[in-house]
């Protein structure tokens, strides 16, 4: 729950292109803080059904393990919060916390130190692959696939894996009020297994100039990666890039919120911009972080995921809330 945590302060800027645009925003605000528990559950059965069709991924041991059933969601505004479902279950955030390390980043070393070396362009490959970072000479095509955000973990501050994950973690806990901790048994799960793909990655990142150390990264990623919170500490993440604040610039969130609407899916990015209309990321845990520009995050969190990655539950589950309560950047009416 979030009564014991205090939210940093946010406001909503009017926006000074006329009346219409004033009206829209104001809308997309109120429909999502007019949002209840019973409306979350009207979805609840058909989501259970959806998330069968996922399976858990098999090639980290501790996520096997999870409870596949599992299912969790927080909408949450500058001003109020709804939970529903094991809300107070913990995951590990995974891909999740790149358009974080990324917006941490941009305000840190700047988007020339990031762009130099990393593209904006979306990718028809796994987030995984080694074949499309081989074509592309170690250049990765974005900061939401392995290539990307493990360049962008060897950008961190800090002598030691350690440190530079703790500079992440706790700026954003500090910024968004929120109580992330590093999972030890996730990332002990993480290490047994020797993480060859990521390996080959850094390797190829190397030879193109923009690694030194490979353990150093490798070992930044992972704990980077084994971030844990609930779905409520993801949602008042998800305000950083929502709403405006006072330490984040307006630039870099539209950076961050614009690569994951392109990206943040991976090969279904372009498919679920269509259908859902709003910057998403997932992570292989199964989590999901949904941004309404203006208006506030939606975090789900529902583990069995599809063959590309993306929780398959959570996908539906949101794209049912946004289609009901007309949230996408894209409505007309």
């Amino acid at each position: 729950m979030i009564s014991d945590r205090t939210l940093p302060s946010y406001s909503i800027m009017k926006s000074n292109h006329g009346w219409e645009s004033r009206h829209v925003l104001l809308n997309a605000h109120d429909r999502l803080n007019g949002i209840t528990e019973a409306h979350l559950k009207q979805w609840l059965n058909a989501t259970q059904v959806q998330a069968r069709f996922g399976k858990l991924p098999t090639y980290i041991p501790h996520l096997a393990q999870v409870q596949p059933d599992l299912l969790a969601i927080t909408i949450q505004t500058d001003s109020s919060s709804v939970e529903f479902g094991d809300a107070a279950k913990p995951l590990v955030l995974m891909s999740l916390i790149k358009p974080f390390l990324l917006l941490f980043l941009l305000a840190r070393v700047g988007r020339e130190s990031i762009f130099s070396k990393v593209g904006m362009e979306p990718s028809d490959q796994p987030f995984h692959s080694i074949a499309q970072l081989s074509s592309d000479r170690g250049r990765p095509r974005n900061p939401m696939i392995n290539s990307g955000a493990i360049f962008l973990a060897s950008l961190l501050p800090g002598n030691t894996s350690a440190s530079r994950c703790e500079s992440l973690r706790y700026w954003l806990n500090k910024s968004a009020g929120c109580d992330l901790t590093l999972d030890k048994q996730m990332l002990a799960s993480v290490e047994s297994l020797g993480n060859e793909t990521n390996r080959s990655i850094a390797n190829l990142l190397k030879r193109a100039g923009y690694i030194d150390d490979i353990d150093l990264v490798i070992e930044t990623y992972n704990q980077i990666c084994c971030l844990s919170g609930t779905v409520v500490d993801l949602a008042r993440l998800g305000l950083l890039l929502a709403l405006p604040h006072l330490t984040i610039s307006s630039q870099d969130q539209h950076i961050v919120n614009s690569l994951m609407m392109t990206c943040g899916l991976y090969e279904s990015s372009s498919q679920y911009a269509m259908r859902i209309g709003l910057p998403i990321k997932s992570g292989v845990s199964g989590g999901l972080i949904a941004i309404v520009p203006k208006a506030g995050a939606i975090a789900i969190y529902s583990p069995a995921i599809d063959e590309i990655g993306n929780s398959v539950g959570g996908l539906f589950w949101l794209e049912q809330l946004v289609h009901a309560h007309r949230l996408s950047l894209f409505q007309t009416d």
